[in-house]
């Protein structure tokens, strides 16, 4: 399994424990789209909208065509267990 997949996995864990700031401060070292697209999502839960959109280019995405907060750490959970992630 990828060593970014289980650090990521950490993150998300961080980040629904209400953890923001931990979670921020650990994603800025994980590199990668998914790492970009939590990244993203952080800053998006933060209230920065515009890194948050910056965060999404980065990720391939696209910030205002996202679903809810719910729907996309749902969407991005299903992501970390897709093969090659």
């Amino acid at each position: 399994m990828n060593p970014n997949t289980d650090e990521l996995r950490r993150i998300l864990d961080l980040l629904r424990q209400g953890q923001w700031n931990a979670a921020h401060d650990r994603v800025q070292q994980v590199e990668g789209l998914l790492a970009a697209w939590l990244h993203g999502i952080l800053h998006w839960q933060e209230g920065d909208l515009e890194d948050a959109e910056n965060w999404y280019e980065r990720a391939g995405r696209r910030f205002r065509q996202r679903g809810t907060l719910d729907q996309e750490l749902t969407e991005f959970e299903a992501a970390l267990h897709r093969p090659g992630a």
